[in-house]
């Protein structure tokens, strides 16, 4: 991406404000006003999710500020806004959505009054949008912050351990049975994603250009699922007894493959792009270690005492029933744990890397067996260190573990992680960014873009962008 020309509206901004950093920039002197009245010229007419981004763009626009901080004479006003998509976009009959393979690339040049923009593609369009709109001085710019950086994809860990929000109209009791709830001197109210909710937060986020792969983690992080259907976990024992509290799913069981893959056809009935993070890590093997029945199926399965291998196969047939039900191999992320256990996975499971210190010699492992990845090792925002811990989030290149252009093929993305132990809604937003811009620019801009005092003073730029 080529960025020619600077553009200034209210206030004097330049590079120095863009997150991620482009692969190129061209300056020039030239300073520009932008009037309410500019002109937008595109070759898409019936491109509905452009045209909203359009429309997002001008509309947060602070047209009220005066111009400061300005030396220069003003070249003159912008007046014109051209956007120039190669691939058609249709959405008359049907709306799009981005997928793994859209081409997000795109051009901006700002010269003699005009905004040019050219993509491949209507999310490249709308990610040179995004540039444009790091240039200027925005009213609202917090509500969006992942689009602002060119973040592509939301994985929602919607479900765990604690509860299970999403209501899902296959089996209701998941939530009714296991979801918060508020209660109130009158009435009480559920903490539930109804249908409504999912529908609302996909579709907002595909206007923005980001795919939205919910996580529903099994066999382990189940504890919620057992209050609606507790026959689905397994039972630990205390000297040969069952107690509370139950323990992960309970894979020896067929009828779990079949709850799974009624669930798993309803997720990806709900949620576009046949994508779902299938979970799999951090699995306690003491419940299972503790029940007569799981042994016994180990001594059949010649599993032995190896409790990993009954992980594996838990996942195997979990897979295989998702198949079943689907008719086709859908796309699956799961955590390094499953690839680390050796489970029978095909060709379309994507391995998550998220453990550290030794994420390079595992992306290694990942790779060299042929399998693509996504990385978040170095990245969760949730850990909070005294003074500027992004600097080590900055420094962490996923792309480092390895020299061979075949393997680098292999790493699909990587992203920031928030976990919710100590993290609510009050503190959410304040936690996430702005350091989350440096794992955005750490997985778009290239490897040579990495000098931290510069990143400081755009990341300074940056938080007063979202704060605008």
């Amino acid at each position: 991406m080529r960025l020619t020309g600077v553009l200034l509206i209210f206030y004097s901004l330049t590079g120095q404000c863009l997150i991620p950093h482009p692969a190129s920039i061209d300056y020039t002197q030239e300073y520009y006003r932008l009037p309410s009245d500019v002109e937008v010229q595109h070759n898409a007419p019936y491109c509905f999710t452009l045209h909203a981004a359009i429309k997002r763009l001008l509309g947060s626009f602070n047209l009220k500020h005066l111009v400061g901080n300005v030396t220069k004479p003003f070249a003159g006003n912008i007046t014109r806004l051209i956007l120039n998509v190669s691939s058609e976009c249709d959405e008359l009959s049907q709306v799009l959505y981005p997928t793994e393979d859209s081409k997000e690339a795109y051009n901006v040049s700002i010269r003699n009054g005009t905004i040019l923009i050219t993509a491949p593609e209507v999310w490249g369009a709308m990610y040179g949008l995004t540039t444009v709109a790091q240039l200027v001085n925005i009213t609202d710019g917090r509500g969006d912050a992942m689009a602002t950086v060119k973040m592509n994809v939301l994985h929602w860990h919607i479900v765990d351990d604690t509860s299970f929000p999403y209501e899902s109209y296959t089996f209701p009791k998941l939530s009714a049975k296991a979801s918060f709830i508020s209660k109130g001197a009158y009435s009480r109210s559920y903490a539930t994603y109804t249908q409504k909710d999912v529908q609302i937060i996909i579709e907002h986020a595909r206007s923005l250009g980001i795919r939205v792969i919910p996580e529903f983690d099994t066999p382990g992080h189940t504890l919620s699922w057992g209050l609606g259907y507790p026959n689905l976990l397994t039972a630990c024992h205390m000297k040969d007894k069952p107690e509370e509290p139950f323990g992960p799913f309970n894979p020896t069981k067929n009828t779990t493959y079949d709850f799974m893959g009624e669930l798993v056809k309803e997720i990806l009935k709900v949620f576009p792009g046949d994508a779902i993070h299938l979970g799999g890590d951090e699995v306690d093997h003491k419940c299972w270690q503790s029940n007569p029945d799981i042994r016994e199926f180990m001594q059949k399965m010649g599993y032995g005492t190896d409790y990993s291998k009954l992980e594996n196969y838990y996942i195997s047939n979990l897979l295989k029933k998702t198949k079943e039900v689907t008719g086709k191999e859908i796309k699956a992320y799961v955590w390094q744990e499953v690839f680390d256990n050796k489970a029978e996975l095909g060709r379309s499971v994507i391995i998550n890397v998220w453990k550290s210190p030794f994420w390079r010699n595992e992306l290694d492992l990942v790779t060299k067996s042929g399998r693509e990845v996504v990385f978040s090792a170095c990245w969760y925002l949730d850990y909070i260190k005294y003074a500027e811990d992004w600097i080590e989030y900055y420094r962490c290149d996923p792309a480092s573990f390895t020299n061979n252009t075949a393997q680098l093929a292999l790493l699909k993305g990587g992203g920031a992680a928030m976990w919710g132990e100590f993290v609510d809604g009050t503190n959410l937003i304040s936690r996430s960014w702005p350091r989350g811009a440096v794992v955005a620019e750490r997985t778009w801009s290239p490897a040579s873009i990495k000098d931290v005092d510069d990143m400081r003073t755009r990341l300074r730029n940056y938080r007063c962008f979202l704060l605008s």
